[in-house]
């Protein structure tokens, strides 16, 4: 394998790892800043408050996009090894 390909390897690598966070990442900020609003308003300030709609929220991201996170990272598997099989 030459260089250019470890880093189209590398490179397919972060953009994929990207992808997958991306949805997870959202769903924890747009919860917390929701969460976040209902706090000012009311004056709460419970810490649990936030942590656990947030986890609920990924879990609940994570288990619907559950088959795209594991289409992907099969299709980028397979093309990993084709390549490697290449050499």
């Amino acid at each position: 394998m030459d260089i250019e390909a470890a880093v189209d390897v590398a490179q397919q690598a972060l953009w994929i790892s990207a992808m997958i966070l991306a949805p997870l990442l959202g769903s924890a900020l747009l919860v917390g800043l929701l969460v976040s609003i209902f706090q000012a308003v009311t004056q709460i300030n419970e810490l649990t408050l936030t942590f656990i709609p947030k986890m609920a929220a990924v879990l609940g991201v994570t288990f619907l996009l559950l088959p795209w996170f594991i289409s992907v990272l099969v299709a980028y598997t397979r093309e990993t090894i084709q390549l490697l099989g290449g050499i």
